[in-house]
């Protein structure tokens, strides 16, 4: 498989996702610039974190204006796979990719260190070698993380199983304290109701090696590879 890494002006974990697909994962990857109008063919496309466009107007407002966003939309459209990371995540929901919108930190605070998730549903590219229930160590860094959806979408998402993960305690209760960012429903990951968009705002590609405080996020990762792998196999 393929990854693509997309680099916007601003971001600072693209070279993160890089790594940790290319010589931690094993796999083939490239960087793919923000003007670019060409996905080159490959498989997965990573979203990934920063400040892209300086974050001006709001986070991701305007990257989701940049003509490689043009390409990834037409691409998820037509079944694509997208991964988008903490600022990629609120890109893709300005692309309307995913739903929901993201608020400032209920704090106003940048929040930056490891916190817990809990995984809520296997039925996903990302999550599909790991169990329900499930917590991962994982860090995050931002401060617009505040996810937000009006009740009736979110009763949908419940219905159609698109929460992957919510913030938790490391025994995987869910409790205020836990969430870092006053996130609606603790929510801390989505997908789409077709299930090949993806968004988060923890960082996996940042604990991959057991040196960076965690391989929790290489679980992700692995996941991801196997779900390729045994498409190509069917």
């Amino acid at each position: 498989m393929k990854f693509g890494v997309i680099t916007f002006p601003g971001s600072n974990c693209d070279y993160d996702a890089y790594a940790a697909a290319k010589f931690i994962l094993g796999e083939d990857v490239e960087f793919l610039w923000h003007a670019d109008s060409d996905l080159r063919n490959c498989d997965v496309i990573i979203l990934p974190g920063g400040f892209s466009y300086g974050d001006y107007l709001r986070t991701g407002a305007i990257a989701r204006f940049s003509p490689i966003m043009k390409e990834v939309i037409s691409f998820a459209k037509s079944g694509g796979t997208v991964w988008g990371i903490c600022n990629g995540f609120q890109i893709l929901l300005e692309s309307g990719l995913l739903p929901g919108a993201m608020l400032r930190n209920r704090g106003l605070r940048f929040v930056c260190g490891h916190i817990y998730l809990r995984v809520e549903s296997t039925n996903s590219a990302i999550t599909r070698e790991l169990e329900r229930g499930d917590t991962l160590r994982i860090p995050v860094a931002h401060s617009d993380g505040n996810y937000f959806v009006d009740k009736r979408a979110l009763d949908r998402m419940k219905e159609q199983d698109q929460i992957l993960f919510r913030y938790c305690t490391r025994n995987g209760e869910m409790v205020d304290s836990a969430n870092p960012n006053g996130s609606l429903d603790s929510i801390a990951g989505i997908c789409n109701e077709a299930r090949n968009v993806f968004g988060m705002m923890p960082h996996p590609e940042r604990c991959v090696e057991s040196i960076l405080g965690s391989a929790d996020g290489l679980r992700l990762f692995a996941s991801l590879r196997q779900h390729f792998r045994q498409r190509v196999s069917a």
